[in-house]
């Protein structure tokens, strides 16, 4: 899977699990808790959303650093390239 095939996949994930009017509005540098509106707990939501869409685990340290949807991108594609062995 490609970047932009990923980002259109983790962007899917993110309309489903926050209230967004404006799916377009999603950008790569959009920040979840800034930009996005998306609290705590919708995060972890996300991320477990992210393992299961991408067949991965992403440990809880890694978890903590994800702040964008591109650090989400960035991840994504060092566990395919198997840079990251969890």
């Amino acid at each position: 899977m490609n970047e932009s095939e990923i980002f259109e996949k983790v962007k899917k994930e993110i309309c489903i699990q926050l209230p967004l009017n404006d799916p377009s509005k999603i950008t790569r540098n959009s920040d979840y808790l800034n930009d996005l509106g998306a609290d705590s707990l919708d995060v972890i939501e996300l991320v477990m959303k992210f393992e299961y869409e991408f067949n991965m685990e992403i440990n809880d340290r890694a978890a903590s650093k994800i702040e964008t949807v591109q650090d989400t991108i960035d991840y994504i594609l060092k566990f395919q390239n198997k840079e990251i062995l969890y």
